[in-house]
């Protein structure tokens, strides 16, 4: 009895579901949209100039102390070059923290502005998920593999409209 009434539960699930919904969206095509989206480009855009400009700057100091040391060594004492030398290495080591540093500090931004960007978006997709009374709502940008689009529902246009966006 318990078998066949396991086996009659597993012969009828496909029927059920049937009356379930499902819905896909491609976030590559939502989050550009967002106001959002376009500010922390701007940011990160201004952080990255602003980083390049310092690095720049320190570059140009670094070759112009070069240049002198280069043209000017040959008469120098021995301790005068020593410390000079040593001062150009620091330079080199300065430069290089910089980078590593810079790099590290806007990768970090960028996190941060994409991790709010994609809460509001994340939001938005619940909101229209509950609202439309979806099982699940699949990101085709999120690495799903496939999705027949025949079955499931189309929700872009409902999630744009609650992020603001047209």
């Amino acid at each position: 009895m318990k078998k066949l009434f396991i086996v009659a539960l597993v012969a009828l699930m496909p029927f059920g579901a049937f009356a379930q919904k499902f819905g896909h969206f491609n976030s590559a095509d939502i989050l550009p949209l967002m106001p959002e989206y376009k500010a922390a480009e701007a940011e990160l855009q201004e952080l990255t100039t602003q980083y390049q400009d310092e690095f720049n700057y320190m570059v140009t100091e670094y070759q112009k102390k070069e240049d002198d040391y280069l043209k000017n060594r040959e008469s120098l004492p021995e301790a005068t070059r020593q410390r000079r030398e040593q001062d150009l290495a620091d330079s080199q080591q300065k430069i290089q923290e910089y980078r590593m540093n810079s790099s590290a500090n806007l990768e970090n931004k960028q996190a941060e502005l994409l991790n709010n960007i994609n809460e509001k978006a994340l939001k938005a997709v619940k909101e229209v998920g509950e609202e439309g009374g979806y099982i699940c709502i699949f990101d085709l940008g999120g690495g799903v593999p496939f999705v027949n689009a025949t079955l499931t529902t189309d929700v872009t246009e409902p999630i744009k409209a609650k992020l603001g966006i047209k």
